[in-house]
């Protein structure tokens, strides 16, 4: 940590989110998942601005982002699984105080509810891949093509979640080894024509830290409108 200048507070607030996990897992809403989404996954983009080298604090928003976006992907991904472990962290604001044995075998009255819930964490989960990815630019140029193709690979599982109608429960979404492979190629070819891969931003859509106001690396203003 002295090495890559990582803050002890950052890794204090993972462990946070780690602890979290061994109390009942009911998320009341929106808010409290991107707070949950920020403390396991956040703060790991910010360690990794540290390991890569990065150095300027504008790339942390950015790196939170993608953090944040990986981790609601893992979290329409994993629905079914989480519950069987009693876990339930879709919001109740999206769908209603059900009990993870309803997350297992929904009943037909709740899947549209259901459905409806985890489209709007993919859809959200797009906006901040879509931050995460402009970011790019603030990382040495050997790291941005890995980054940029681990960011589309784990994008894919929501994009295919959506495409199968957002029914979690038939079974774990996955993205075979050829489509990793086509994602991948097709990251690396797209990658040079990109803007955000070479210029920086202007600035952070602050509307996306909202809900994490006085956690440790945010900082709100300078919105892109």
């Amino acid at each position: 940590m002295q090495e890559c200048r990582i803050s002890p507070v950052i890794a204090v607030e993972l462990v946070k989110g780690l602890l979290s996990d061994l109390d009942l897992v009911r998320c009341p809403d929106e808010a409290a998942l991107l707070q949950y989404c920020y403390r396991v996954a956040g703060t790991v983009g910010v360690m990794m601005c540290g390991v890569l080298d990065v150095s300027d604090p504008k790339a942390f928003a950015h790196a939170i982002d993608l953090g944040i976006a990986m981790q609601l992907t893992n979290i329409c991904r994993d629905i079914a699984e989480d519950a069987a472990a009693n876990r339930r962290y879709l919001p109740a604001s999206l769908i209603g105080d059900l009990g993870p044995e309803e997350l297992i075998s929904p009943s037909l009255a709740s899947r549209p509810r259901l459905r409806q819930g985890v489209e709007t964490l993919l859809n959200r989960a797009d906006r901040h891949y879509a931050s995460g990815e402009m970011g790019l630019a603030y990382l040495p140029l050997r790291a941005r093509s890995g980054i940029l193709v681990a960011s589309r690979v784990y994008r894919a599982i929501g994009t295919r979640l959506r495409a199968q109608g957002s029914i979690f429960w038939e079974g774990r979404i996955m993205v075979s080894d050829r489509r990793k492979a086509g994602l991948t190629v097709g990251a690396l070819i797209s990658a040079s024509g990109q803007g955000f891969f070479w210029r920086k931003p202007f600035g952070h859509d602050a509307s996306l830290h909202d809900a994490l106001f006085g956690l440790p690396y945010i900082k709100l203003g300078h919105a892109i409108r």
